[in-house]
Parts: structure tokens; sequence; C-alpha cells
């Protein structure tokens, strides 16, 4: 007989979805409403203003898709783009390619600048990409590359697509909260992130911005969005302004309470402040790997510290390890994707999950089934020396 679903209690350090908050937990088990109640229309218009505050930027058409990061992705490509356009995508990890898929689907041609995983964008390349393709209309890249753990320099690459007259499309799905992303100081275009990453929100929505220039670029459009759900033309009038709002589909009102609630508590930490809390964690945690003698596999100078790729040491079943962490620790950690499955380890320490207690927990409980594994790893220094970080 089937009886009500109890999931068990893990902590979740993996590439997502984190750890949710228990006052955003709180918030979804509110009494649901209308989703054209005043009330309801109020919030929206709050949740907008908090998404501002995160994606630092004024834009008007700044809301979250009722859907998860992936469809703000879709939404970038569907709304810009037309048949026969072209699109220089950057690639450096699965995400550049995900966004590859989108442009053709729309019927375009992506011109891909590809990069080894585990390095950031090479700015050269897709300089010399954009002198050679005058007709492209979107530069389109990762921020922070989710299977890779590295950061690329947004702020460069926007200038480039301004100087060549592009948009920018930008993938913020992990960045949004845990490092800096500053959308209207660096001229980005359209930026979409997700819930379930360093916002520590359930999963399920897609955050997104539209600058104004992409929006007039929407509205000058020859002919349809081939997406009726995410055409912005039709979702504007839901999430505009004012207190009526032409219907449009029924949005996940208590999911929107949770992001509601998730954004208040980045809004009264600070932006700064996460992002510097997201840093010493990571900082903490990179000390006991090197000390327990392991290694990530990206530079310092483009680590995301919200996304760790951990190298997986010689002869150790990388796959055993993490069956191990959750069965025996109720610890989740993510794999590596694509050319990368087998060697690394993905570690998340993302909004409400990056502590100073699931770092300690994680280097003790990875040491010890390491070493019941045979591993080779130096022993008993790991959470001495992220302790000592802390110290310091």
């Amino acid at each position: 007989m089937t009886t009500s679903f109890h999931p068990p209690v893990r902590t979740l350090l993996g590439p997502g979805p984190t750890d949710v908050s228990p006052r955003v937990l709180e918030a979804i088990g509110r009494p649901t409403i209308g989703h054209l109640d005043p009330e309801f229309i109020r919030l929206m218009d709050e949740i907008k203003a908090l998404l501002k505050y995160a994606f630092k930027t004024s834009n008007p058409l700044t809301l979250p898709i009722s859907a998860p990061g992936s469809a703000g992705m879709e939404a970038a490509f569907v709304n810009l783009l037309e048949h026969g356009d072209k699109v220089i995508v950057c690639q450096n990890g699965v995400f550049g390619g995900r966004m590859k898929e989108n442009v053709e689907r729309c019927g375009a041609t992506a011109i891909m600048v590809s990069d080894e995983w585990g390095s950031p964008v090479d700015l050269n390349k897709v300089e010399d990409a954009l002198k050679a393709h005058s007709e492209v209309r979107v530069l389109a890249f990762v921020h922070a590359e989710t299977s890779t753990g590295v950061r690329s320099d947004a702020l460069t690459l926007a200038a480039l697509a301004r100087k060549y007259d592009c948009l920018s499309v930008v993938d913020a799905v992990t960045s949004l909260g845990g490092i800096e992303l500053d959308t209207d100081g660096w001229g980005l275009d359209v930026v979409y992130s997700g819930s379930q990453k360093c916002l520590s929100c359930v999963p399920g929505l897609s955050p997104i911005t539209f600058s104004p220039k992409a929006v007039e670029f929407i509205r000058q459009r020859r002919c349809r969005v081939q997406s009726w759900f995410l055409d912005m033309n039709l979702i504007m009038d839901y999430w505009g302004t004012g207190r009526r709002r032409s219907y449009h589909h029924t949005a996940p009102v208590n999911t929107l309470y949770a992001l509601h609630e998730a954004l208040l508590i980045l809004q009264e930490e600070g932006l700064e402040k996460s992002w510097r809390r997201h840093a010493l964690h990571h900082e903490a945690l990179v000390a006991g790997l090197e000390a327990m003698g392991l290694s990530l596999m990206v530079e310092p100078s483009c680590r995301l510290p919200q996304l760790n790729a951990v190298s997986v040491p010689a002869g150790v079943d990388e796959t055993a390890v993490r069956t191990a962490l959750l069965t025996n620790y109720s610890l989740e950690i993510g794999a590596g994707l694509g050319s990368l499955a087998g060697k690394i380890w993905r570690i998340g320490l993302m909004g409400f999950a990056s502590n100073q207690k699931n770092v300690l927990f994680f280097l003790s409980a990875l040491e010890d089934t390491l070493q019941s594994m045979g591993a080779e790893i130096n022993t008993c220094r790991a959470s001495e020396a992220a302790a000592l970080h802390y110290r310091d």
C-alpha cells in the first residue's frame, strides 16, 4: 500500500539543490491564495524588487520564470533569436553545450568558442570570433560553470559584446548570490539563474532579467516567439506594473512564497557579506582538502567558491565514495559530468549550506571514507587545517 512520502534528512553539498533554510520551508507551507489575488500581486512586486537587488539591476523586466533554470536559458534564446540568426556561444563545460542546443533549436547558427573544461572562457578567442563574424547578434556565455567550478570574466565578455554591437546572454545559475554579479554595472543584457543554488530556495523557479535594450530587441522581432509559455511579450503583461494584470498562467504560488523568503534572507545578510561568506568557507574547505593530500582541478584565480571541483585520487572509485557518504553520513556530493565523469567530485557550498559546520562535517566524513577504502591520504590533518583557517 502506498503511503505518504517522508524524505530522509540529507546534508546537500552537491551542485544543487542545496540545503534550504527552515524559514523558506515554513514559507512554502503558508495558505495558498489565487495567482491574481491583490495580495499575491503585491507579493509579485516585492519579489521583483528583491530580485533587482540580487541581480544588481534596475531593469523593469526582472522576474522569476515558473520553471527551473533550464527554462531561464530557453527563455533567453527563444525571445532573442529568430531563424537564421548567428550567435557566438562560449563553451568550457556542460552548460555552454546546452546553450548551443538551445540556439540550434531556434533555427539559429551557433558559432562555438571552445575552451578546455576547467579553464575560463578565453577572451582573445572570443574577440577573434566577434571580429570574424560581424553578423552575430548575440554573445552567450556561462558566468559560473556548474560542471567544472570555473568562473569566467563576465565584465570583460559583456564589454566585448557591446564593442561589437551584440547582446550578451549570461548563465548565472550558480553565481547569483554566491559571487559578485553586477548586471547594470557590467552592462549585461539577459541574465538568468535558478532558485535552488546560492539562493537556497526550493527548485522550480528561474530568476531572469532583461535590459531595456534586450526588451526593445524582443519587441522588434519579425515573427512571434516560438514558445508561447516563455514569450516575454505575454509574460510582461502578467509580471508588469499596476494592480491589473493579464492572465498568462497559474503561477506556482507557494513556491513563490519560498523565493520571497529566500530573497529576504539574502537582503538581510547583504550581497557583499554573502559573497565574503562563500569565499571564507571555500578557503577553509580547500585548506582541509590540501592538508588531506587532495587537490582541486581549477586554478585559484578562477575557482568558484560555491562549487569546488575536487580531483579524485588515483585508484579511488569515485562512485563508491559518493555512495558511502550518502549511505553512512546522509551526505550528498556531486559527480563529474561529460569528459570529467569519474575524475572529479563536485562539492557545493551554496547559500544556506555554506557554513563552518558543513565544511568540518564533510572533511571528517570524506577522510573516514577514503581511509576505510585504503586511499593514500594524510589523516588527522584536514579538520585541523580548516579550523585553523577559521581562527585566522
